[in-house]
């Protein structure tokens, strides 16, 4: 009788140290488990054949493609000495060639006869134009079958071809789920047998079966919907945990006082709220009110007045007695809040200061950067209470940081904290505080649901009154010289109009970000594919000497010291600096009204998301806004598809789309940031809308019902598996 592997067997002991080795290193496989749920990508027939078309897009990728040989031709070189196998093969969409070398050439020659079929691996490159595989790896699919009834059936199979790597080609994998299919039955079953059988799954066994060894396209779409299932409703039980435990620890109720510092605030404002920062403060209030801690996602359009909801909510606590904290992430855009701030409370931000309303708390920053009188006497601050709101960076949540009564902690731009930093503000408060956490980046619903599923989530989608619109148009620097000097032109004329510029770029040049290595610059010569990116200090010289000679123009990057950054920002804002020549420092918060042009250099570099998130800092105030997208890249390069995405619409949420399509999930669900494998296999976020909702509402209520999973023991088991420590963590951070 075969051996049947234990789903927790290491793979050695199935398949070998030197297989096992390979799926661990390359494709992080290490148990029968691991195998089961390394599931095919695609399915080639046998009596149909893939697409040679696609592989343009996929030069220097690992592919298999299965087609059938058009002709075959040995070829020497060296005066005879050497030899040289030739071999075209096509799949009715393209042609490919196939080239093998030396004493490689007999196999191949002898077994890829014209008209023969079989399944090829191995690396896409181009030489002289021509897309080849160079000593493909292969598998002869015997079209020779003698038997019509055989060859019939062997016609019409379908080959699973698996996510493979260059040592382990995609029908050796197969070889190895063979290995491991007969375990399929042990595996335990995450859900719950009424959710099952309610929503017509299939069961588990039979869904790993049926997804790598189907007899027909309607076995693959069963096991695919029932491992949707799986992934979806596991990772939203893990998160309705977390929700479920947040719900139980106490917090102070925090209620603004009638008459106290927030009607105080309302009543100075020069404009009446959005019909959308009502509704969201609302729901914002409520939370406040309650005795458990607030854990709530505020995402909005850039522009769409996220600081003043947030704002609002810091008033409303430091009414009731407490503090908040509002954690930026970068230098830049701490000041900038903590300026945005101070300007909005006028003296309701001098509490306790000659002048200043009796009603009015002290705001204070707190950097890295400041100075130690200044930090010496914030800390004072924070701790006697006399601070009532506190912005700042990472220096927050050092350990000589302690607050009065901290009640709300006000998280900018989650995306870049971990949950470490989180949780070591949090635990400042006497009790937890509660959480709002603010993103610019509009993300579509259901990723919302998956990534920041701790969250409730409240959006602001409507602009304030006032806002302008803003134009967006590529320019094609590289086709089209002539609409760079224009684009040029109609900065000046901005400027002269009284108002400002920002020209971003992808690199600072200031040595640190360089190429390693010197043929780079030798190759950007021939090739501007290959040169480094445009940097701030190069192109801001080029503009002061040329284009835009005779206005101010400044920089403003990262690696400036603290005090240089913060004064120029300081003079562009107050409208001294014309022209600002920035990395992406500026793209989130800073708010410069009279700012009514960017021009974003190789704009090709950027993530749609990023380039949404740069063009809002301009149009801030009555007068238009213009974004201008300057590239190199050829118009029908899917780099200029982007950009003219960006171009065609100002709603971030159907770019936030695009993003994610291009991006595919796996960034977005963290394997970058967590350096773990994505538990998501089967399931794609924008697609399963549907499955991932219901199975939020389904995790929700069994959680509810059963928090510990007692009468669950498969979906702890799954939770146990899928969660691990390091997931458990990327989950944490939202």
């Amino acid at each position: 009788m075969e051996h049947v592997p234990a789903l927790d067997e290491d793979l050695k002991k199935t398949l070998g140290p030197a297989t096992a080795k390979v799926l661990a290193e390359q494709l992080g496989l290490h148990t029968a488990l691991d195998l089961l749920h390394h599931y095919p990508r695609r399915y080639a027939e046998r009596g149909e054949l893939t697409s040679l078309a696609d592989l343009a897009d996929q030069i220097d990728e690992h592919v298999t493609v299965v087609a059938q040989v058009a002709d075959a031709r040995v070829l020497t070189f060296n005066g005879g000495r050497g030899k040289r196998l030739e071999v075209t093969i096509t799949d009715g969409s393209g042609r490919l060639q196939l080239v093998f070398f030396g004493a490689g050439v007999h196999k191949p020659h002898k077994e890829l006869l014209p008209g023969s079929r079989a399944m090829f691996a191995g690396k896409v490159s181009r030489f002289n134009h021509k897309l080849q595989l160079a000593h493909p790896a292969y598998e002869p699919l015997g079209a020779q079958a003698s038997d019509r009834d055989a060859a019939t059936a062997f016609a019409n199979q379908l080959i699973p071809i698996y996510p493979a790597c260059a040592k382990l080609e995609s029908w050796k994998i197969a070889k190895c789920v063979d290995a491991v299919l007969p375990s399929a039955p042990a595996a335990v079953d995450p859900l719950p047998a009424a959710l099952r059988e309610g929503r017509g799954l299939v069961p588990l066994t039979e869904a790993l079966l049926k997804i790598h060894r189907p007899a027909t396209k309607a076995d693959i779409e069963d096991a695919r919907q029932r491992l949707k299932w799986d992934e979806a409703f596991v990772l939203q039980v893990a998160l309705a945990r977390r929700r479920h435990a947040d719900a139980q620890l106490p917090a102070v109720p925090r209620r603004p006082a009638p008459d106290g510092l927030l009607d105080a605030f309302d009543a100075k404002l020069p404009f009446t709220l959005t019909g959308g920062q009502q509704k969201v403060s609302k729901e914002i209030f409520d939370d406040l009110a309650t005795s458990h801690p607030m854990h709530r996602l505020l995402q909005g359009e850039v522009g769409s007045g996220k600081t003043l909801v947030a704002l609002r909510a810091m008033l409303a606590v430091v009414d009731s007695g407490g503090q908040a904290a509002m954690l930026a992430p970068t230098e830049v855009l701490a000041q900038q809040h903590h300026r945005s701030v101070v300007e909005m409370m006028g003296e309701l931000a001098e509490g306790g200061l000659l002048g200043g309303s009796d009603q009015g708390t002290k705001v204070v920053l707190l950097t890295g950067s400041m100075g130690m009188p200044a930090r010496r006497q914030a800390l004072l601050d924070l701790v006697t209470g006399e601070a009532g709101i506190v912005i700042g960076t990472h220096a927050l949540i050092e350990d000589k940081v302690q607050f009065h009564d901290l009640g709300l902690v006000v998280v900018d731009e989650q995306h870049r904290f971990g949950v470490e930093q989180r949780d070591a503000l949090r635990s400042k408060g006497k009790q937890p505080p509660h959480l709002l956490v603010m993103t610019a980046t509009p993300i579509p619903r259901t990723v919302a649901m998956t990534v920041f599923g701790d969250l409730e989530t409240s959006v602001l989608d409507q602009l304030p009154a006032g806002r302008s619109p803003i134009a967006t148009h590529v320019v094609p620097a590289k086709d089209k010289p002539h609409f760079l000097a224009r684009a040029w032109e109609r900065v000046r004329e901005e400027v002269e109009k009284g108002h400002q510029a920002y020209v971003v770029c992808p690199r600072i040049g200031d040595g640190e970000d360089e190429p390693k290595n010197g043929k780079k610059k030798a190759a950007a010569a021939d090739d501007p594919d290959k040169r480094p990116p445009l940097a701030v200090l190069e192109v801001a010289e080029q503009l002061a000497r040329g284009p835009l000679a005779g206005l101010s123009v400044e920089v403003l990057h990262g690696r400036m010291d603290p005090a240089d950054k913060d004064d120029v920002m300081r003079r562009f804002t107050a409208g001294e600096v014309k022209v600002l020549v920035a990395t992406t420092v500026i793209e989130v918060g800073v708010n410069v009204p009279n700012s009514t042009v960017m021009v974003i250099m190789d704009a090709d570099r950027f993530g749609v998301s990023q380039l949404h998130q740069l063009r809002g800092r301009v149009g801030r105030g009555s007068a238009p806004g213009l974004c201008l997208l300057v590239s190199e890249m050829h118009e029908a390069s899917a780099a200029r598809a982007r950009l003219a995405a960006v171009a065609a619409t100002l709603d971030g949420f159907e770019l936030s789309r695009i993003d994610l399509e291009q991006r595919r999930e796996g960034d977005v669900l963290g394997q970058a940031q967590s350096g773990v494998r994505s538990s998501l296999r089967v399931l794609a976020v924008i697609e399963d809308e549907e499955v991932i909702a219901q199975a939020r509402e389904e995790a929700t209520r069994v959680v509810a019902e059963d928090p510990a999973l007692e009468h669950l023991p498969g979906l702890r088991t799954a939770l146990e598996a899928l969660l691990d420590t390091e997931r458990e963590q990327y989950l944490e951070k939202g």
